[in-house]
């Protein structure tokens, strides 16, 4: 089998793809209404629901999930007889963080150095795209030779599990015998890889009350307990001095014995400045794709400018942590809560509540779906064979598919190289990235219907 006519439409379909992707950027679809307005992720879910109907999908609905978001979904029937397969994606994108501190507008795609810019160019507007250009390239050659379901998610960056939820509700809806979710990526750009494993998260909001009210720290300090000082002593119970995560009762000392990240490479991917220090200990994929980790993603204290010699009635504080793939994300919570009350000092107030969970995932990279993406890759990418890697964030979703499913194979693949900087400011894509990608995406269906044949 060839890859030529397959690379070649995809290569002419990427002026039109850009402009897709510009129209889909430009959504501030961030599914935080205290953020940003419920109408842009509305209107993002209405852009990719007229995308599926304008290639012919079927049943195209907008799913109202039990978070108060919506998940497009739409059914494309192949021959008779053919298998299923499930296309995963999300529009809902994380807050741009500081605007001021992009190079150019974060919902404005942007192309510069190569890549294209914007909010969700990558994780994973840019992933719903690959599907598009994956299955209009089938289209211009013969046909698309499997059933396929699309499913773009509302609410993934939230982790609030509105899709999990509406799924164990409906599970004959995206039942599907082997499931390619688009929102991983490759280890750098141009290295074809899949996922092995992903981190699962619980993310928890803790509280200090220490003091009816605001106080003067001339005239109370040394004596009446701050709760932002409170706060600090307490945070730094959930780490070692050598920045190790230490959470009792949980495990941290997994090691990660595949594709090894060197070092040096992390360094200049993760942009640590010169002289400072990597945190943990054991080899870096092990902190990254084994390992518990602790990240305070945001505390409520006042800022520097306007700042008054005030002593803190009240502090609070969001917690995440990464947990690995053989351990469990209720009991992971059930303990970060535990540390939380036990670690308060001075005997102030503490509440803890959860915000967000996700339980961590393991692929079956031997199952004969890898041996069809294998086989695209190798035509995507000449010369590169397919590697397989973890990835430390979560995609809460995947267990619940594994769950309801139990038969399909899931695959992991996507746009989010380390290049990408998802989740920071200047989020981009590679467009080769895309383009080869979507060409891999192509020749697996076909790979993969052929397998099932006979």
């Amino acid at each position: 089998m060839t890859a030529r006519p397959i690379s070649e439409t995809v290569a002419s379909l990427m002026p039109r793809a850009k402009a897709e992707l510009a129209e889909l950027v430009a959504f501030r679809s961030v599914a935080d209404p205290a953020q940003f307005p419920r109408s842009e992720c509305e209107a993002a879910a209405d852009w990719v629901a007229d995308a599926l109907r304008a290639e012919d999908f079927q049943d195209v609905a907008l799913l109202d999930t039990p978070d108060g978001t919506r998940s497009v979904y739409g059914h494309l029937p192949g021959p008779a007889g053919a298998p299923t397969v499930l296309l995963y994606a999300h529009y809902d994108v994380q807050p741009p963080l500081d605007e001021s501190a992009w190079i150019s507008p974060p919902f404005e795609l942007t192309e510069r150095d190569g890549r294209w810019f914007g909010r969700g160019a990558a994780d994973c507007k840019g992933g719903f795209l690959m599907h598009l250009l994956a299955l209009r390239a089938l289209k211009a050659n013969g046909g698309v030779p499997v059933s396929v379901k699309v499913i773009v998610e509302g609410s993934e960056e939230q982790g609030t599990g509105g899709l999990e939820q509406y799924a164990e509700a409906h599970p004959e809806l995206l039942a599907a015998d082997t499931i390619v979710i688009g929102d991983t990526g490759n280890f750098r750009v141009g290295l074809p890889t899949v996922t092995a494993t992903l981190r699962g998260m619980t993310m928890l909001r803790v509280q200090l009350d220490t003091l009816e009210g605001n106080l003067h720290s001339g005239q109370f300090g040394g004596a009446a307990p701050d709760a932002l000082a409170a706060m600090i002593q307490l945070l730094a119970s959930l780490r070692a001095e050598d920045g190790t995560t230490t959470v009792d009762g949980l495990t941290t000392g997994e090691v990660w014995d595949g594709l090894q990240y060197p070092e040096g490479e992390f360094r200049t991917d993760a942009k640590v400045l010169d002289g400072v220090g990597l945190i943990g200990t054991g080899t870096v994929a092990d902190r990254i794709w084994a390992r518990p980790a602790i990240t305070v993603v945001g505390i409520d204290c006042p800022p520097v400018v306007g700042a008054t010699p005030s002593l803190q009635a009240s502090a609070r504080a969001q917690i995440s942590l990464r947990v690995p793939p053989g351990q469990d994300a209720v009991e992971a919570t059930k303990l970060l809560t535990a540390h939380l009350e036990s670690h308060t000092p001075w005997g102030a107030r503490v509440s803890v509540e959860q915000v967000g969970q996700g339980q961590p995932f393991r692929a079956d990279i031997t199952s004969p779906a890898y041996t069809s993406m294998a086989e695209a890759m190798r035509l995507a990418y000449p010369g590169e064979e397919m590697q397989s890697s973890g990835m430390g964030g979560s995609i809460p979703l995947c267990n619940t598919l594994a769950a309801l499913y139990p038969q399909a194979e899931i695959l992991l693949i996507g746009l989010s190289e380390p290049e990408a900087q998802i989740h920071a400011v200047n989020e981009s894509v590679s467009p080769e990235e895309l383009e080869r990608l979507s060409v891999a995406e192509a020749l697996f269906l076909r790979n993969y219907a052929e397998s099932k044949k006979g």
